[in-house]
């Protein structure tokens, strides 16, 4: 017997617009459903924020950014089975996190334990060096809910844990100002992660790059799923109708949207707003500031080591390269690259023990990277629902309870995808 809604869903369309990974994972679920796709994107590549390109000055194919995933990412790991790229992410099998502290040279590493009971903070060489058990208790108000309030509203945002820990980390997982930064999100992050224990916050990385991992992988399987894929294709207008999306104008051709059709809007949040007059959506944005330097890394170095009081907060080493990512870069917008990069080059050979002169480098600056994780920005954000009745928001600025992370892009197609699918 044929379940109920099949024949509809087989005769009906879903168009998702926008193939970053928002809409690369609402896709993927709807074609799991058997649901007919239509993908479109206006760039010439899928991706969106986390791709991957060659570079004709480093030789090499690098990552626009350096993406870190946690081994409890949940729809990280849904995303990846569904799409059959379960091996392409790699990590040490521990909770291990290197730090080097720019000022000193000091070195320690952070290391939880797997379990929930946080034994760890009891032992001196597991914690942050001149850090007291008090800090890690008082750490525990963050854990729980402070709607519409600031970070340094709920914590005190000085000793050595903060300066030591949380600031670095928080900072690249808000990419905002710490201190301003919405004690929500930042909660969520922690009740998601550390609460969970070590055996949740393994680090991972995307092998060998972003667009292998995420992207390539997805759109082999979207094909072969009958998803009609349609790239540089730019959504110019929405009809709306009697509470419904009718049209949509393409810079190819109109597209009819049929009496069952859907409409699953996934690209950034001032292209909506431009689509959709009257949509609140988050309207600040923080940059984030990348620096690939064409330099093969001895395969012993740590995958990542964290920056304790320098300009970036993490140094990847990955098999050609290596690779910083400072957050909340709004100040180095407008900073010359050769100087640019010979400034983070020089916080890098400090942390590897290298030569002084940089290698050739590469420096990726994206502007609105997120929105930024403020109260007042988090306060704006959208439901995936909207007030007509076939068209559902995707994407990481939509209200998915999380920053502007991978995980949260992906949760939001997954959400996206189930709302269509009951309406």
């Amino acid at each position: 017997m044929r379940p109920a809604g099949m024949t509809e869903r087989k005769t009906t369309c879903v168009h998702v617009v926008g193939a970053g990974l928002a809409g690369l994972s609402a896709a993927v679920a709807l074609a799991g459903q058997g649901v007919r796709v239509v993908l479109s994107e206006a760039a010439r590549q899928a991706g969106g924020r986390c791709r991957s390109y060659y570079d004709s000055q480093l030789e090499m194919t690098i990552d626009n950014g350096n993406h870190l995933v946690l081994s409890g990412n949940p729809a990280v790991q849904r995303f990846l089975r569904a799409i059959g790229a379960q091996d392409r992410l790699t990590g040490p099998n521990t909770a291990a996190f290197p730090y080097f502290d720019v000022a000193t040279g000091e070195t320690w590493t952070l290391r939880p334990n797997d379990g929930l009971v946080p034994w760890w903070i009891l032992d001196a060489n597991r914690r942050v060096p001149g850090t007291g058990l008090g800090e890690y208790v008082a750490l525990a108000s963050l854990m729980r809910r402070h709607p519409g309030r600031r970070i340094d509203e709920v914590l005190g945002c000085k000793g050595a844990l903060w300066e030591r820990f949380l600031r670095p980390l928080l900072v690249s997982v808000l990419n905002t100002p710490p201190e301003e930064g919405s004690a929500d999100l930042a909660g969520a992050v922690m009740r998601e992660t550390f609460a969970k224990g070590g055996r949740s916050i393994y680090p991972r990385v995307a092998s060998p790059s972003l667009a292998a991992a995420f992207v390539d992988p997805a759109l082999d399987r979207l094909r072969q799923s009958g998803v009609d894929i349609r790239l540089g294709r730019r959504l110019a207008n929405l009809k709306l109708q009697d509470g419904k999306v009718t049209g949509l104008s393409f810079t190819d051709g109109e597209q009819a949207i049929g009496p069952g059709d859907s409409v699953i809007l996934a690209v950034p949040p001032w292209t909506a707003q431009e689509l959709l007059p009257g949509l609140v959506a988050p309207d600040a944005f923080c940059a984030i500031v990348n620096a690939h330097f064409k330099f093969a890394p001895a395969t012993d170095l740590p995958l990542l080591v964290g920056l304790v009081g320098g300009m970036a907060e993490w140094v990847f080493a990955f098999h050609d390269r290596l690779s910083v990512t400072i957050s909340a870069a709004d100040r180095l917008l407008d900073v010359d690259s050769e100087k640019l990069a010979q400034l983070i080059w020089k916080e890098v050979a400090a942390v590897h023990r290298l030569p002084d002169t940089p290698p050739p480098c590469r420096i990726v600056r994206e502007k609105r990277a997120t929105f930024a994780a403020t109260p007042a920005q988090n306060a704006r954000r959208p439901s995936s629902s909207t007030q007509w009745s076939n068209l559902v928001l995707a994407g990481d600025w939509t209200d998915t309870g999380l920053p502007a992370t991978i995980e949260g892009a992906l949760r939001s197609g997954e959400r996206a995808a189930a709302l269509t699918i009951r309406r």
